[in-house]
C-alpha cells in the first residue's frame, strides 16, 4: 500500500509525496552498539568499554591470536582465492566446527548430524528459527533466560514465535535463580523451546553447575522439551573448551536428546568481523539428519545464498592441524586465564578502596561477561563524562553508600 505524505517546499507550496515505507517506524539505536558509540565520543583518557563483548590485550588493543595469525600466513602462503563456497559452506571447516563442539565420541556418529555453515552465532539462531517455524506447527512457545542478550528476542520474535522470558539471575543474592528455573522447566509444556547458553552466560557470568545440568537435563528429557544451546564462547571461559562443552555432551552423548548447537568462533577465536559459525544439528536418525540438512541448505539458499568462505578456511586450518589446534588452545588459556585475572583484581581494589557491600559474586563468575551489582544512579554517575574524579566519589558513596 503506498501512503501519500504533504512535503513542504522551501518556497512555501506544498506537494504530495508517495513512498511505500511512511509506515515504517523510526527504532532507537541498538543499546550495546549505542553505548560503544558514547564510548567512543568520551574524551576521558581514562575510559574502558564495558558494552560490546570484544576481548583486548593489557595495551586495551584488539588481539590477533597467534594461532589465527600463523593459520592466515598458511593461507596466504599457498595462494587465495575467492571463489563461491557451497550454499552448507566449507566442509573442512563444517566437520570440524562439529567435531570440535561435540567431541569424537558423539561426532562418531555423524550420520545423525545436520550441520551448516552460518553467519556467526546470530545466523546459526536465525537459521534454527527458521528451520523450527518450518517444522513445528502450531509454533511452539520460546523460553528464553532474563537477563540474556538482547538478539535471542529479537531473532525469534521477528520469525513469529512467541517468547517468554523466566527469572535465571537473582539480583538480590547475585546468583543464579535455581529455584526459578525449575519451576520454569517443570511448568512449561512439552513440546517447548528453551534457549541456553552453553557456558559463560551473556551478561551475568553465572552457569549451573555440571550437577545443575545434570537435573535440568532429567527434567527436560521427561518434559519432552528442546534445548536450543547458544556455544559462543567454548574453551573461552575456563580455558579448558571440553569442561565448556561439558553441557552440550551430557545432552546429546549421554541423555540422547535430539539438540540444536550454535556455534560461534568470533570470540574464541577472535575472528569477529568474519562472521564465522555453524548450525550442529543433533537429530534421532539418519533419515532425518539427511532431510534436516537438505532442509538447512535451502534456507540458506534462500537467506545469504551461501557463507563467506574466510574467516571459515582460517578456523579450518586453526582446528585442523594438531600443531594449530594447541597453538588455539594456549590462546584459550592466555584469553581465559587473563579475565580471571581482571575480575579478581577487581574484587581486590574494590574491598581495598572500602566500596560498600560484598563482592564476592565477581569472583564466582565467569567468562567475558559479568555483573557488578550497582545501580543504574551509581553506572550513570561513574559514566557521566563532565563530572571530576572527586565528585564522582563523593556521589558514588552518596547513592552506594
Amino acid at each position: 500500500m503506498v501512503i501519500t505524505t504533504d512535503t513542504h517546499l522551501s518556497n512555501g507550496a506544498t506537494t504530495k509525496a508517495e513512498s511505500w515505507f511512511a509506515a515504517a517506524e523510526y527504532v532507537p539505536p541498538d543499546a550495546i552498539f549505542a553505548l560503544t558509540a558514547q564510548y567512543l565520543k568520551d574524551p576521558c583518557p581514562l575510559k574502558v568499554n564495558l558494552g560490546q563483548g570484544t576481548y583486548r590485550d593489557h595495551t586495551g588493543k584488539p588481539w590477533v591470536l597467534p594461532s589465527v595469525r600463523q593459520a592466515r600466513e598458511q593461507l596466504l602462503a599457498q595462494g587465495l582465492d575467492h571463489e563461491y563456497l557451497p550454499i552448507l559452506g566449507l566442509r573442512d571447516f563444517r566437520e570440524r566446527a562439529a567435531e570440535t563442539a561435540l567431541g569424537s565420541a558423539i561426532y562418531s556418529g555423524r550420520e545423525k548430524l545436520a550441520i551448516c555453515q552460518s553467519l556467526s552465532g546470530t545466523g546459526a539462531l536465525h537459521l534454527v528459527g527458521l528451520l523450527l517455524k518450518k517444522c513445528q506447527r502450531p509454533l511452539p512457545k520460546v523460553y528464553i533466560p532474563e537477563p540474556t542478550w538482547s538478539n535471542h528476542h529479537q531473532v525469534f520474535r521477528s520469525l513469529g514465535f512467541q517468547c517468554e522470558s523466566f527469572s535465571y539471575y537473582d539480583y538480590e543474592r547475585m546468583r543464579l535463580d535455581w529455584d526459578s528455573y525449575l519451576s520454569v522447566l517443570d511448568g512449561a509444556e512439552a513440546g517447548s523451546i528453551f534457549i541456553v547458553h552453553a557456558c559463560a552466560h551473556n551478561p551475568t557470568g553465572c552457569d549451573p553447575s555440571k550437577a545443575q545440568w545434570r537435573e535440568v537435563g532429567q527434567i527436560m528429557k521427561r518434559r519432552s522439551l528442546f534445548l536450543l544451546f547458544d556455544a559462543a564462547y567454548l574453551g573461552f571461559n575456563s580455558g579448558d573448551l571440553d569442561e565448556d562443552a561439558f553441557a552440550i555432551r551430557h545432552f546429546i552423548g549421554e541423555l540422547k536428546l535430539e539438540a540444536a548447537v550454535c556455534v560461534s568462533f568470533a570470540k574464541n577465536m577472535g575472528l569477529y568481523g568474519e562472521r564465522v559459525g555453524c548450525v550442529v544439528m543433533a537429530l534421532n536418525s539418519h533419515v532425518i539428519a539427511r532431510n534436516t540438512q537438505s532442509t538447512l541448505e535451502m534456507l540458506q539458499r534462500s537467506e545469504v545464498s551461501n557463507p563467506p568462505a574466510f574467516g571459515a578456511k582460517i578456523a579450518s586450518v586453526v582446528l585442523g592441524s594438531e600443531k594449530q589446534r594447541r597453538t588455539w588452545y594456549t590462546d584459550l588459556k592466555t584469553m581465559s586465564g587473563r579475565t580471571r585475572e581482571m575480575r579478581e583484581s577487581l574484587h581486590d581494589a574494590l574491598i581495598a578502596c572500602g566500596a560498600p557491600g560484598t563482592w564476592d559474586h565477581l569472583k564466582q563468575q565467569s567468562g567475558m561477561f559479568g555483573f557488578l551489582g550497582l545501580s543504574p544512579e551509581v553506572v550513570t554517575i561513574l559514566r557521566e563524562p563532565s563530572s571530576s574524579s572527586h565528585l564522582r566519589d563523593a556521589q558514588f558513596y552518596s547513592v552506594y553508600g
